[in-house]
């Protein structure tokens, strides 16, 4: 088609848009009427790259972009939707990071357990020397866990949420290093943990330290590992980049990265509640209530970060198939209509 031809059928309803600007009007018109003229805007920009069409339609669909976006207002449930819905949808996206997570830091927790028990000073080297003895004094005292009982409950809940918070942002950030800074970090959390957890099995309280530990650990770890899944995406979106440049491949991966590692945070509120309200309480807690909540972390991570991500890419997934099949079947009638007024 001929420039003009297409300016003559357009020109009017450019126009017409182009006052709509400076109306309150309904959304739903402005997202159509952007839709239709980025549409003529990739139309100029093949034909007519050059022309004087092609830099006012530019202009135009920018303004409909700032009308629509700038200051636009949040839903009153977008925070909700972003638990619901956004955040699970990027486990499902990036479940392959995720599983590389869990691999790096159940390997690195291995080496840390396997080198602890057949050398102590690495374990005094990992964990401290002050750490060590002060938890010999417990096991002495056959309190083993002790040092979960000292200080006061809500400062310590502070220090722990924050400290946890900091480590996941730490291990996220590490990972524009092309994704080696968030495995080193990965490597110094999993060996700690392993050497923790082997400590007391060389103790013979391997099943005491489970029971203990695992009612804040449970969730604590786990977002760790999705802390580190984190940094994966952010490392990879550099050394991957797939169909996009470079830069773009970053801005996208590191946007999707930071979401993940922010939704951590209540996670870490619950883990940082468990350690400093709970865990001190574990010599007289029933061990019923102690397998109870357990059970109920390790349920709730493995829901939310695995299953029910993928229940909600079969949701979508079947709802976009449904909506393309009716989109054909009313393309297709309109066809058939077309070629018989035709006739």
């Amino acid at each position: 088609m001929r420039e003009a031809q297409f300016l003559k059928q357009n020109a009017a309803k450019w126009k017409q848009y182009e006052q709509e600007l400076h109306l309150a009007g309904p959304a739903d018109a402005l997202a159509d009427h952007f839709i239709e003229l980025t549409d003529d805007l990739a139309y100029a920009r093949t034909f007519y790259p050059n022309s004087e069409t092609t830099r006012y339609l530019n202009g135009l669909t920018l303004y409909f972009h700032q009308k629509i976006y700038t200051n636009k207002k949040e839903a009153p449930g977008r925070l909700l939707s972003f638990w619901q819905f956004e955040l699970p949808y990027l486990f499902r996206q990036y479940r392959i990071q995720l599983f590389y997570a869990f691999l790096f830091f159940f390997a690195f927790a291995l080496i840390g357990a396997l080198s602890a028990r057949f050398d102590d000073s690495f374990l005094r080297l990992i964990l401290g020397e002050e750490y060590v003895n002060r938890t010999n004094e417990f096991i002495a005292k056959d309190d083993p866990f002790g040092i979960y009982s000292t200080g006061d409950q809500l400062p310590m809940f502070f220090q722990i949420a924050l400290n946890n918070i900091f480590v996941s942002f730490q291990i996220f950030v590490t990972g524009i290093f092309f994704s080696v800074g968030a495995i080193y970090q990965m490597m110094r959390n999993g060996i700690m943990v392993g050497a923790f957890i082997e400590f007391f099995f060389s103790k013979g309280m391997g099943l005491r330290a489970i029971l203990a530990v695992f009612i804040h650990g449970t969730i604590e770890l786990s977002v760790i590992v999705v802390a580190g899944c984190a940094g994966l995406v952010l490392g990879n979106s550099l050394l991957f980049p797939k169909t996009y440049n470079r830069w773009e491949s970053l801005r996208k991966g590191g946007k999707d990265a930071l979401k993940i590692v922010v939704g951590l945070i209540p996670f870490f509120i619950i883990a940082a509640f468990l350690e400093g309200f709970v865990t001190r309480h574990y010599k007289g807690m029933p061990l019923s209530l102690n397998i109870l909540i357990l059970g109920l972390s390790l349920l709730l991570i493995i829901w939310y970060f695995i299953i029910y991500p993928d229940q909600l890419h079969r949701r979508i997934e079947a709802a976009r198939s449904e909506e393309y099949n009716e989109e054909k079947q009313n393309f297709q009638l309109w066809l058939n209509q077309k070629l018989n007024s035709e006739k």
